[in-house]
């Protein structure tokens, strides 16, 4: 089970000094968690939701000072440190291990809304790592000035247990350095090749266009959206000889690294296509199939529902920390959405808890509001 939202809610340091605390910081983030669950969508629809929502939400939160106002929102947001907000995550963790951890997909998204011309700021670039079984975000990291999705994605692994993980992501991360990191927590690797590691790449094509032995094939076909898509699946073990003459002059080695893999897939409606893998898991096909159509869960179960759902990319808070606390807040809505009632599609969910309220407190029970009593006053 998850460990309570609440409880690290109300450890969170307040950034607010003085007159400025007049309302309780976790009422202020457990009103915008339960109404971005509930449709809402900026620090306005925050406000208008408590207005409008206050007789819900005073079953679990005494509201001693009445309620924020969107301003309020708005600069605790800009306020609040993403790092210790972004601990949250750490309440699904325990989900991790729970059935096997299965495959975690690294992969960056940009909020394209958040640009700031005045104040010569690029849009936000978030990193996440996103459960493909079990379908949630375990956690966040936005790309810094001077950083980039590597480095980013390296601080966010360096805060997660990886232990029998195996993480994915796209040549990017094809790195010497990332694989030692997720090795050394405990996981496995399996990351694309491509033409940002050309004499390795080279020799892997030449390798899988003849090669030494015939290898074992796992074949899968597609029929969706009106287009038939065959893949084809291979590995091989024998990865000493990569090591050898063909290696990258200078570059390192991938530790670890125990498998080489391609895919060849073929449609109806185009050209062929080869893709190449290098991982530290000792494959088959089948798995290795199974895990690089994992990978793109975060796609299309993560980013697409935040542009769909949560309509992400026309986010328009562009104020110090606000995109990236809000980036955060979304996903963690999208974590609760989806352990509660898990049969039914997000976008209903979202519209039904906001019509009503018992629908509401069926989602929101998830984040173990005591009983929905006086929450101050209860241990949890």
């Amino acid at each position: 089970m998850m460990a309570s939202l609440i409880t690290i809610f109300r450890e969170m340091p307040d950034p607010r000094r003085g007159n400025a605390q007049r309302h309780e910081l976790l009422d202020i983030l457990t009103i915008a968690l339960v109404a971005s669950v509930c449709g809402a969508e900026s620090c306005v629809d925050f406000a208008e939701f408590a207005g409008d929502r206050e007789v819900l939400l005073r079953e679990f939160l005494e509201l001693e000072n009445g309620l924020p106002s969107h301003d309020t929102f708005s600069r605790v947001f800009r306020m609040l440190d993403p790092t210790a907000f972004g601990r949250v995550f750490e309440a699904f963790l325990s989900d991790l291990g729970a059935d096997g951890p299965g495959v975690l997909a690294i992969d960056g998204k940009t909020l394209r809304r958040s640009f700031d011309r005045a104040a010569g700021r690029s849009p936000l670039h978030v990193v996440t790592a996103f459960g493909a079984d079990a379908r949630l975000s375990f956690g966040q990291r936005a790309v810094a000035p001077g950083e980039n999705e590597i480095t980013a994605a390296r601080a966010l692994l360096a805060t997660l247990t990886l232990d029998g993980a195996l993480v994915t992501g796209d040549a990017i991360h094809a790195q010497s350095e990332t694989a030692q990191m997720v090795l050394d927590r405990g996981g496995d690797y399996l990351f694309a090749l491509k033409a940002n590691r050309p004499a390795m790449l080279e020799a892997v094509t030449t390798f899988f266009t003849d090669p030494p032995e015939p290898l074992e094939v796992f074949e899968t076909t597609d029929a969706d959206h009106g287009r038939i898509e065959i893949r084809r699946h291979r590995v091989t073990h024998s990865v000493n000889w990569l090591f050898g003459d063909r290696a990258e002059p200078g570059a390192p080695v991938m530790p670890g690294l125990a498998t080489l893999a391609c895919v060849e897939a073929r449609r109806d409606d185009g050209a062929p296509s080869t893709r190449y893998y290098l991982s530290s898991a000792r494959l088959s096909p089948q798995k290795f199939a199974q895990a690089v159509r994992s990978h793109w869960a975060i796609e299309n179960s993560l980013h697409w529902v935040l542009d769909v759902t949560f309509d992400e990319d026309a986010a328009r808070n562009r104020a110090d920390n606000g995109p990236e606390n809000l980036a955060i807040l979304r996903r963690l809505s999208l974590n609760l959405l989806r352990t509660a009632r898990p049969k039914l599609p997000i976008s209903r969910k979202r519209k039904r808890a906001g019509w009503s309220d018992e629908f509401a407190r069926s989602i929101i029970g998830q984040m173990r509001l005591p009983c929905f009593k006086g929450l101050r006053g209860f241990p949890i």
